[in-house]
């Protein structure tokens, strides 16, 4: 259960007519995307077709051009800071670089949002540290700094903080990007694993369109700011559409 309490009668992710450009270069336009509650959904797509760019508009760390974004019925757009910060608290982001903070140690970068954002007792968080940091088998770290871990590692500690406030939504920016096969399957497992454990909604933008199969409910492919198409795995592979033929063959 979240820390912060939720709408549950509305969809946890609702993007309506959402419009997004840098400069003359379009981005996303008028995308409709709606995440229920408990679904993990797979963004998918060539580089630079803005999936990265929709994570980041979800969070409210840009803003759209164009449309509607709403977290459990409450259009961000229309909340102030205040607001808007207390939304992000019922949101795990795992950004691609895992974005650990290089000063502190692998302790410290998990507590980081429960000294800011609760009233935890110091041996309440230590010991809530600790438990983030063994669900993703990260228990014996604890006292090392960012710069000793290996890039599965960084992304494996990046999750427990994602996790630190129990958020009931989690955003995944390419968790397996840069990583080998077996780390990759590792994150992939660990992703399973929360859908198991919780009712997590979450969206995941990623590559890996095969290991994303062990834990998505629905893939979105995503082309010239637009969706192309929706649906299990099989329906991808059935499409004729031509972008979707060529994607799942690997030619772009």
């Amino acid at each position: 259960m979240s820390l912060i309490e939720t709408q549950t009668d509305q969809a946890p992710v609702s993007v309506t007519g959402l419009s997004k450009s840098f400069g003359n270069q379009k981005v996303l336009t008028a995308l409709d995307l709606t995440v229920n509650r408990g679904e993990t959904v797979v963004l998918l797509g060539r580089s630079g077709t803005g999936k990265s760019v929709l994570l980041k508009l979800i969070i409210g760390l840009q803003q759209a051009d164009e449309g509607s974004i709403r977290i459990n019925g409450r259009e961000i757009a229309e909340l102030s800071l205040d607001e808007l910060n207390e939304t992000r608290k019922t949101i795990g982001f795992l950004f691609q670089q895992a974005a650990l903070y290089d000063s502190l140690t692998v302790e410290d970068n998990v507590a980081f949002p429960l000294s800011r954002h609760t009233r935890l007792a110091p041996a309440e968080r230590t010991q809530r540290v600790r438990e983030l940091l063994e669900r993703v088998g990260m228990e014996q770290d604890v006292n090392k700094m960012p710069s000793e871990l290996s890039g599965g590692m960084q992304k494996r500690v990046g999750l427990a903080r994602a996790l630190a406030l129990e958020p009931e939504i989690l955003l995944f920016d390419e968790p397996t990007a840069g990583l080998d096969p077996i780390t990759s399957d590792e994150i992939g497992k660990l992703i399973s694993k929360l859908k198991k454990e919780r009712t997590m909604t979450g969206i995941v933008v990623t590559h890996d369109i095969h290991g994303a199969k062990e834990f998505s409910d629905r893939f979105v492919m995503i082309h010239e700011g637009q969706i192309v198409i929706e649906g299990t795995f099989g329906k991808l592979q059935k499409s004729q559409d031509p972008f979707v033929v060529q994607f799942m063959r690997g030619v772009v």
